[in-house]
C-alpha cells in the first residue's frame, strides 16, 4: 500500500465516518505531508505499513527543534490517529505510536479583555465605511454570542431566529446548537443586514453567508485576525487579541458573574465540561475576593 492512497483513504474516512470539520481534516494532512517530506530524505524507503516507532521518533525529535510543545503533542495525536486507523483497518497489526509519548503541556489560556477594552476596541472603528459596520457587527457577534471564528465565519441568514432571541451555531463535528442573542446584538446584525450587506452582491455559493467581503465573497479566518490585530494596535492594547480573546472574555465575564458552569458549556458548545473547567478560569484574585466577601471568616467588614 502507497501513502497516496492511504491518505485519501483517512482523509474519506475523518470526514465521513468520523465526521470532522473541515480545519480537523486538513490539520491532519499537514501532520502527515511533514511526514511524507521527511521520509523522502531517507535512503530507505518506508511504507505506511511497515513504518517503525523509530523512524517516527527521529521526524518527531527533528520538528521538536522548530515547533513548540504544543504543536508536537497536536502532532503526535494527529499520528497516533493515522496509525489507529490502519490497525482499525487491518493493514497494520501494531500502532507504532503506542510506544511513543506526548510531552506534558500545560494549558495556556488566552488573555481576556475588560469591558472597558471592548468598548475601547468597538470605539476604534472606522465607522465611516461599510466596512467598519461589518466589523463593529463582527466584534458585537463573537462577543456577545461566545463564538469561535469558524462558527462566525459559517453564520448564514437562514441562522438568524431574531423573534425568538436565537441564533443557530454549526459547531465542531458539524453539530447544531442554539445560543441566544441579546437585543443590542439583534439590532446591530440587522441594521448591518439591511443597510450594508444589502448592497454587496454575493458570489452564487454565498448568497446565504452573513459577512462578505466587498467582492461578495465569505469572510476568511485570516481576515477576521487581521481585522482585529489592526484593532489593537490602534488602541495600543498591550495583550494578544483574536477572535479567541472574545470568546474567553465572554465565558470568563460569564462565570464570575454567577453563571452555571454547565450553561456556559453548552452555549461554547464543549463536548465535555472538563474543557470548560481548563477554558473558563477565574483569576486568583477573583477567587480571594470572592472569599473575602462571602466566607464567613473572610475579610469583610462587620456590618
Amino acid at each position: 500500500m502507497n501513502w497516496e492512497q492511504v491518505l485519501y483513504d483517512f482523509a474519506i474516512f475523518t470526514k465521513i465516518e468520523r465526521g470532522l470539520a473541515e480545519n480537523s481534516i486538513n490539520s491532519y494532512k499537514r501532520d502527515l505531508n511533514k511526514l511524507l517530506k521527511h521520509l523522502e530524505n531517507l535512503e530507505e524507503k518506508h511504507t505506511p505499513t511497515a513504518i517503525n516507532s523509530e523512524v517516527i521518533k527521529e521526524f518527531i525529535y527533528e520538528q521538536s527543534k522548530i515547533i513548540s510543545s504544543r504543536s508536537q503533542a497536536r502532532l503526535i495525536s494527529g499520528l497516533r490517529n493515522f496509525f489507529d486507523y490502519l490497525v482499525f483497518e487491518d493493514y497494520r497489526k501494531d500502532n507504532p505510536m503506542d510506544l511513543i509519548e506526548s510531552p506534558n503541556v500545560s494549558k495556556k489560556l488566552p488573555d481576556t479583555l475588560s469591558k472597558d477594552e471592548i468598548d475601547a476596541l468597538i470605539g476604534a472603528i472606522d465607522l465611516s465605511h461599510p466596512q467598519g459596520e461589518r466589523n463593529k457587527t463582527i466584534i458585537e457577534t463573537i462577543y456577545s454570542c461566545g463564538l469561535r471564528v469558524s462558527e462566525l465565519i459559517n453564520l448564514q441568514l437562514s441562522d438568524l431566529f431574531f423573534d425568538e432571541g436565537f441564533i443557530r451555531i454549526l459547531g465542531k463535528g458539524n453539530k447544531h446548537r442554539f445560543v441566544p442573542i441579546h437585543h443590542t446584538t439583534i439590532k446591530r446584525l440587522d441594521l448591518y443586514i439591511h443597510e450594508i450587506r444589502s448592497k454587496t452582491i454575493p458570489v452564487k455559493e454565498d448568497e446565504d453567508t452573513i459577512f462578505l467581503n466587498r467582492r461578495g465573497k465569505r469572510l476568511t479566518r485570516q481576515m477576521i485576525f487581521i481585522i482585529l490585530k489592526n484593532l489593537a494596535v490602534k488602541i495600543n492594547l498591550n495583550k494578544k487579541l483574536g477572535p479567541h480573546t472574545l470568546r474567553h472574555s465572554f465565558a470568563t465575564y460569564l462565570l464570575q458573574h454567577g453563571a452555571d458552569l454547565r450553561a456556559i458549556q453548552e452555549l461554547l458548545g464543549h463536548e465535555s465540561i472538563t474543557t470548560t473547567e481548563i477554558y473558563v478560569h477565574l483569576d486568583k484574585k477573583d477567587l480571594k475576593k470572592t472569599v473575602d466577601t462571602f466566607h464567613p471568616r473572610g475579610d469583610h467588614k462587620e456590618l
